[in-house]
Parts: structure tokens; C-alpha cells; sequence
């Protein structure tokens, strides 16, 4: 259950790159669920390790959290915004000759992608804090694996949904980044 509550922005944010992508390739659909996965793995594990070994000084960066995951999505959903509002401009002044631009999901940009929505499960590491090292990763991994699922049937349905939206897809998506970054604020903040 935990790997599911975790996994919803990393969900909601592969909808939006299956909308920004309809077109996308298996592979690529594997490694986007791949890296959400990896990461939503590796935060509660660098929380353990942090209650562990660094308790005192990780409590101060915990404040820095939810700063981060906003301005890491409302830079990413902003360039995505940004992108479909001039390639639908482009489209609509002339319609004839229009070709999409075909802007696809980059690698440093799926890290970013990846680092803003598991940041807030490096708390996760205060919760299994009492696990001895193999107990805290294989619940890491159960929430990796939660999330590999979850995130290949979100980039399912934003493909779904992507391919009927055409050229409106870039700015609903970037759209929906930047109200994940939002909400990860505002959750944690209040």
C-alpha cells in the first residue's frame, strides 16, 4: 500500500509523458517506468541510510523537499508548456504546412522527472528506520516494483489519451507536471 501512494505522482507524470509522446516505443515505455522504479527504490533506501548514519544533519534538508520537487517539476512542466503552446501557434498559423516537432522525453530530463516525484519517499527511510539493511531494501524494492507497474499503465492511458488530444497533448501534460509540483508543495508544507 505504501508502494502505491508513493507511486501516484510518478503515475500522474507518466501520463503526462505518454501524452507529450503518443508515439513512444516499448523500450522507451520501460525505461521511463524503469527510472520512476529505480528511484522510488533508492529514496527510501538513502532515507534509511540517512536516519542511520546522518539523522541530524538529514533533518535540516528535510525542510528543502518539497522546494525541490516544485521547482524541478515547474521546470520541466513549463518547458513542456512553453513547447506545445508555440507548436500549436505553428499549427494554427499555418495549418498546410505544419510538421510537430516531435520534442521527446530526454534522459536528463526523465532523471529530473524521476528525482522530483521519489524525493518525498526519502521520508519513507524515518518509517522502516527500525528495519535491519535486508528488511528496508526488500520494501524499497516491493516500492520500486509497485511503481514499474503503476507508471507503464499511466504512460498506457496518456498514449490513450495523447493520440486523440494531437497537438494540445505538450500543453495538458506540461500542465499536469506543473500541478503535481504544486500539490508535492503544498502537501508537504502544510
Amino acid at each position: 500500500m505504501l508502494g502505491v501512494g508513493l507511486a501516484m505522482d510518478a503515475f500522474s507524470v507518466s501520463i503526462a509523458d505518454g501524452l507529450n509522446e503518443p508515439q513512444m516505443k516499448v523500450s522507451k515505455k520501460w525505461a521511463i517506468a524503469g527510472c520512476f522504479g529505480i528511484f522510488q527504490y533508492l529514496m527510501p533506501i538513502i532515507g534509511w541510510v540517512c536516519v542511520h548514519y546522518f539523522a541530524q544533519k538529514f533533518e535540516a534538508f528535510q525542510k528543502f523537499i518539497p522546494w525541490i520537487a516544485l521547482v524541478l517539476l515547474l521546470y520541466i512542466g513549463g518547458k513542456m508548456l512553453i513547447e506545445g503552446v508555440r507548436e500549436y501557434k505553428a499549427k494554427k498559423t499555418d495549418a498546410d504546412n505544419f510538421t510537430p516537432s516531435g520534442k521527446i522525453l530526454g534522459p536528463g530530463e526523465l532523471i529530473i522527472q524521476g528525482i522530483a516525484t521519489a524525493i518525498d519517499a526519502l521520508s519513507v527511510g524515518f518509517t522502516i528506520a527500525a528495519y535491519n539493511a535486508l528488511a528496508a531494501n526488500l520494501a524499497s524494492i516491493i516500492i520500486g516494483l509497485v511503481t514499474l507497474v503503476i507508471c507503464l499503465v499511466g504512460l498506457k492511458i496518456g498514449r490513450k489519451v495523447g493520440e486523440k488530444l494531437s497537438s494540445k497533448a505538450s500543453i495538458l501534460g506540461g500542465l499536469v507536471l506543473i500541478a503535481i509540483g504544486i500539490e508535492i508543495f503544498i502537501s508537504n508544507m502544510f
